[in-house]
């Protein structure tokens, strides 16, 4: 059965692959001419089900998007779901403004969240949410990974997310924890 993923990320196109191979799910990119919905959810429940919703109906295939983000205690949850868009530039300019906005704090824990949303041509619907817990580190540490992941220190592996090798990083990651609720969740859907 084919899936249209609702991004243009390849890194996530290969994640998301990578999960649901093993399914007999087989996950296409979004055409290049697909329009990208303004995010304007104040949820990640919200945010995923707007880029499904609107990958479904320019294909007429089932959609399936996420929304992601870093989750900071000592910034209220910032930047949550602006995480992508927390100011202009490249990772390593989002990363050294948190950097810069958590100077002086010594409460360091965060969590990744992650929601899928799939959203089938029928209008049927679902989401699910993974997290993963830690601790913001005061810089960068690691080669792999993208966006927060230099930054993002799991104790329980006593290293970052971009350390970890990817085949790790989706067994404990936000994702990794969301993408196989939903590949759980869509058993029953195509079965």
């Amino acid at each position: 059965m084919q899936f249209v993923l609702a991004s243009h990320n390849q890194k996530k196109l290969r994640e998301l692959r990578e999960i649901l191979g093993g399914l007999g799910i087989e996950v296409v990119p979004l055409p290049d001419d697909a329009p990208v919905p303004e995010e304007t959810g104040d949820t990640f429940e919200e945010n995923a089900h707007i880029k499904a919703q609107s990958a479904a109906a320019f294909t007429g295939l089932p959609a399936l998007a996420d929304d992601s983000g870093l989750c900071v205690d000592a910034l209220g949850g910032a930047p949550g779901v602006h995480s992508a868009r927390y100011c202009e530039g490249t990772d390593g300019d989002r990363n050294a403004l948190l950097l810069q906005n958590m100077a002086g704090q010594d409460n360091r824990a965060c969590r990744f969240v992650c929601v899928a949303a799939c959203v089938f041509p029928d209008g049927r619907s679902f989401t699910v949410r993974g997290e993963c817990q830690g601790v913001l580190l005061r810089q960068s540490q690691g080669q792999g990974g993208f966006g927060y992941d230099p930054l993002f220190f799991v104790p329980e592996f006593g290293c970052t997310f971009a350390d970890l090798a990817p085949a790790d990083k989706n067994r404990i990651s936000h994702r990794g924890r969301a993408l196989r609720q939903l590949a759980e969740t869509l058993q029953a859907y195509t079965t």
